[in-house]
């Protein structure tokens, strides 16, 4: 999350979220969650208890036929962050005819970004093959997220590897959904080293180089890549904009399908932040990539 995006993001998280608590109950009823659920074997060796779990929101009304699978990934810096604050855009998903994943991953300084790619994967991985269970499409499974959270899914919707590693014959993911996408290419940002207190990116992304460029997802989108929405705030940080737009470049110059919306005046935060209410240009897009069928 380059640019001084570690600055506490939770406090305007929870915040917010202490405002809107009883909000849930108002719109809660189309939806069910089903929380905590390991998406690693709790006998695996390294399992985290808190960590290596999911909630899966799915529609209390289905209509029979599977409906696509949005697996959401949250962002922090990759030291931080919980996907028990994100609670509300599994009940928006839901309540539009999404079976929607929720994750936890491993975090800095206990891990690196490859542990929590890897962590990423087997989260996609097991809803490959357990998401049936709850109404969704194993053949439609769709990655998104904001911030870090965002170049994970974008370097897991790109780099095949990840699930090769699993025994996976193909990459599961059938389309990306990045809001303010923080990491695409980290193998450039670190080794300018442009701004205040970029030193403790080293934490979360080691010092190697070679490490920087194999968790950049601009360097693994290939034609072959999925298509992909991305979104950016009209005052986001310089660094978030400038990759983001080469990002744009890639994708057009390789014709990967795409959308690139430019969402004036919205800062970081509230570019997650807006996603609370249904009706906001992401979900309008997101329901388009994902052929929601009722």
């Amino acid at each position: 999350m380059p640019h001084r995006i570690i600055r506490p993001i939770f406090g305007l998280l929870l915040v917010f979220m202490a405002l809107l608590f009883v909000s849930d109950y108002a719109f809660a009823w189309p939806s069910r969650r089903i929380k905590d659920i390991a998406y690693v074997s709790p006998d695996a060796p390294g399992f985290d208890t808190e960590r290596h779990r999911l909630d899966v929101y799915q529609p209390r009304h289905q209509s029979g036929k599977k409906q696509p699978v949005v697996i959401f990934i949250h962002g922090g810096s990759w030291n931080s962050g919980s996907k028990n604050i994100y609670w509300f855009i599994g009940r928006r998903l839901a309540k539009q005819g999404i079976v929607a994943v929720i994750i936890n991953y491993r975090l800095a300084p206990d891990v690196e970004v490859p542990a929590m790619a890897d962590d990423g994967a087997q989260a996609v991985r097991w809803t490959q093959q357990h998401i049936a269970e709850y109404g969704g499409d194993p053949n439609r499974i769709f990655v998104m997220g904001h911030s870090a959270g965002a170049g994970l899914a974008a370097l897991l919707a790109t780099d095949n590897t990840y699930f090769s590693k699993l025994g996976l014959s193909a990459n599961p993911i059938k389309g990306a959904i990045l809001d303010d996408p923080a990491g695409l290419d980290m193998y450039d940002y670190l080794k300018k080293m442009e701004y205040p207190n970029d030193q403790q990116y080293l934490v979360p992304f080691g010092k190697n180089p070679d490490v920087w460029r194999a968790v950049s997802p601009m360097y693994h989108v290939s034609k072959a890549s999925p298509p992909m929405l991305l979104f950016v705030g009209g005052k986001t940080y310089p660094s978030i904009a400038n990759s983001s737009e080469r990002f744009r470049q890639k994708l057009t110059e390789l014709g990967v399908r795409h959308e690139f919306t430019l969402i004036p005046g919205k800062k970081h935060i509230p570019m997650v932040l807006q996603l609370f209410w249904q009706n906001n240009i992401i979900y309008q897009q997101l329901l388009k990539l994902v052929e929601v069928r009722k």
